[in-house]
């Protein structure tokens, strides 16, 4: 958030859309950057990826078309995607939406990705590679799952902004609190740069939860039927099994689908399950945050756009400093 030291200065505005998954975020961004002269930032940790496009939902090529968008297909499958990089790609964008002119809106789920935009990260421990190989063999013996339980013991916080299967962010995020000697959240509020330059608007969408529930379950089997397998092979023949992207929610039940590790029925419940326990894990962490102004309804909701868009319009008409 902007600090004390810009009081004095014109401060752009930004507008930051965030909610569950399968919230209406997408049609929300848009329909506020056409209002308003805008372009997105996307804030997902899986549409950096390029050629995972189903299985993030990423804004299908129409819609980019309609609005300019940016931080998305950053990055090949195989490699890795941390807050900072994306931190660092994000601000970039913001600084040249701004210097056009332009109101950048920020929309996504991601809350770790968020916060090391607006608010940075503090500079983290070195790798710890003797570390991380034991983690990963713990990982590789008892699942996932494990490095998440022990996780939880030592920072709920940390623990529950990372998907249980995630092991590459459940390392590093226990090398940092291990290697740092305190919880890695508690780090994280030492020593950042906070996003300086703006004034910020955030707005979160909070519909009713049978009937997200609902919604994630239709897109959650609208994704197998509509390709995510034949887009999960494509990845594994370029990239291989391995490949960092294919621990996402959805991937990871399509490649076990063609490892033949679960039936297809199974692999879309257990998606469906995952996205639910997501959607949980994302209310739970934008609702510490008490800046937020919360629209209890889907993005695609002509009401909830109407109310969006009048708080961006009196936003935007207060003064800038």
């Amino acid at each position: 958030m902007p600090s004390a030291a810009d009081s004095s200065e014109s401060l752009h505005p930004l507008v930051v859309l965030v909610g569950p998954t399968a919230s209406g975020k997408t049609t929300l961004a848009i329909r506020i950057a056409e209002e308003f002269a805008g372009e997105i930032v996307s804030c997902d940790a899986v549409a950096v990826y390029r050629g995972l496009d189903i299985g993030s939902a990423k804004p299908t090529p129409s819609e980019q078309a309609r609005v300019p968008h940016h931080a998305i297909d950053l990055l090949a499958p195989d490699q890795a995607s941390t807050a900072g990089d994306y931190a660092r790609e994000g601000r970039r964008a913001l600084a040249a939406i701004a210097t056009r002119g332009r109101l950048p809106v920020v929309t996504g789920g991601t809350g770790l990705y968020l916060r090391a935009l607006l608010e940075g990260l503090a500079p983290a421990p070195q790798r710890n590679e003797t570390l991380r190989e034991r983690l990963r063999l713990r990982a590789e013996r008892f699942g996932p799952g494990h490095l998440h339980a022990l996780l939880r013991r030592l920072d709920p916080a940390a623990a529950g902004a990372i998907h249980p299967n995630d092991a590459p962010k459940l390392i590093r995020s226990l090398e940092v609190t291990v290697a740092g000697s305190q919880p890695q959240t508690e780090q994280w509020r030492a020593g950042r740069d906070p996003l300086r330059g703006f004034r910020v608007l955030q707005l979160g969408l909070n519909p009713p939860r049978s009937a997200l529930y609902e919604r994630i379950n239709a897109r959650a089997a609208a994704m197998f039927e509509g390709g995510l397998l034949a887009e999960t092979a494509a990845i594994r023949e370029q990239f291989g099994d391995s490949a960092r992207a294919l621990t996402s929610l959805g991937y990871a039940q399509a490649l076990a689908v063609q490892r033949g590790e679960a039936s297809l029925p199974d692999a879309i419940a257990a998606a469906q399950q995952g996205h639910r326990n997501y959607a949980k894990r994302q209310l739970t962490w934008f609702r510490r945050d008490k800046s937020i102004h919360w629209l209890a309804g889907f993005g695609d909701d002509l009401e909830i756009q109407q109310k969006a868009c009048m708080l961006v319009r009196s936003f935007l008409a207060r003064p800038g400093t």
